[in-house]
């Protein structure tokens, strides 16, 4: 089968036959996928930011956000049968361990993470296992929803974080309304009556966060003096930082009121901050890691319903290194998704 390979840090990823997987205890699936998600996550392990944590042999197989069509199950599979679309969670959990009894799946003490450490799905098929697989509604194609797999659990995840604590007449900015950022605007309105700020230096993606729900949107210069002018002096309640990057960081902490707390989804840059300042003002910096398996599900309510949609670019895998270099020109909007061609 075709796959998209990286074999070497900092080089573009090849496309090249690999064998298929094959089933390897009874709880195991084989999705035949219908699509892949692109995430700057992918951009981060092509340039081996993952590499030490993970120390996952090369050459490996890319993507971690997956959906498709169940072609084989083990013998022990009963939630799902040959045929069935699903959207998959994106960790292999051993359902054992106290995360997994505790329903924190992203936090499984002996899980696998395809794409990330083991192999992903931007190829023809991958092996997963059962308590990764969430039916999908009927009519519901798998390359439709596929970057919900992780961008959007990953967003839902962080919008449910900050919905616990807002109340309708706070505020929440929101960093970012690209590929998970649009889908986390739309996640906050929907579970929350809050003020919806968003930050984002492209008119387009400003327009996007818009149509998904957002109160206000604001270009990246003079953007700190914008949100205080909205948030008459004091900063916002909550702060959902997409980015993570480019100074979205420093920016981010100055539009944070006091007991405010700060959702860490997008990374790279460091956080810096005198410990002072945080006891000083009571701010909290919360760390976002995809999701739940509950939060698929809640996820794919809201997309089934209508108060979630995704708004996708398709590329053959053929084309991976074109959807990158879209990816890191800032001109894919929403999300790339890889078809099998």
């Amino acid at each position: 089968m075709k796959a998209v390979q990286v074999d070497a840090y900092n080089k573009e990823p090849v496309v090249r036959d690999v064998p298929e997987p094959a089933l390897q205890s009874p709880d195991d699936v084989i999705i035949r996928i219908g699509g892949a998600g692109l995430c700057r996550t992918d951009v981060h392990v092509i340039e081996g930011q993952w590499a030490d944590k993970t120390e996952v042999p090369l050459p490996y197989t890319l993507g971690h956000e997956n959906a498709g069509w169940v072609e084989q199950v083990g013998d022990g599979v009963t939630n799902v049968s040959v045929g069935d679309a699903v959207i998959l969670h994106p960790h292999i959990t051993c359902g054992q361990c106290l995360p997994c009894r505790a329903g924190e799946d992203m936090h499984c003490l002996d899980s696998g993470f395809p794409g990330i450490d083991t192999d992903g799905g931007m190829a023809e098929y991958l092996r997963t296992s059962a308590r990764a697989c969430v039916p999908l509604p009927d009519g519901v194609e798998p390359k439709a929803v596929a970057a919900h797999a992780d961008a959007g659990l990953t967003a839902h995840h962080a919008a449910r974080k900050a919905a616990k604590l807002l109340a309708p007449n706070e505020r929440c900015v929101v960093i970012g309304s690209g590929g998970l950022g649009h889908i986390g605007i739309q996640c906050l309105a929907a579970m929350s009556a809050a003020e919806i700020i968003v930050v984002d230096p492209n008119p387009a993606a400003r327009e996007l966060a818009v149509r998904s729900g957002a109160h206000h949107a604001i270009g990246v210069d003079g953007a700190v003096d914008a949100v205080m002018e909205l948030t008459d002096g004091q900063g916002a309640e909550g702060l959902i930082d997409f980015v993570g990057e480019f100074g979205a960081v420093e920016m981010g902490k100055q539009m944070l009121r006091r007991h405010g707390t700060y959702y860490v989804v997008g990374y790279s840059d460091p956080l810096e901050i005198p410990t002072i300042d945080i006891i000083s003002t009571e701010i909290s910096f919360v760390g976002c890691l995809v999701g739940t398996y509950t939060d698929l599900v809640e996820l794919m309510n809201l997309a089934a319903r209508g108060l979630v949609d995704l708004e996708t670019v398709e590329y053959p895998l053929s084309r991976i290194n074109d959807a990158i270099a879209d990816l890191e020109a800032g001109k894919l909007q929403g999300r790339g998704i890889l078809i099998p061609d």
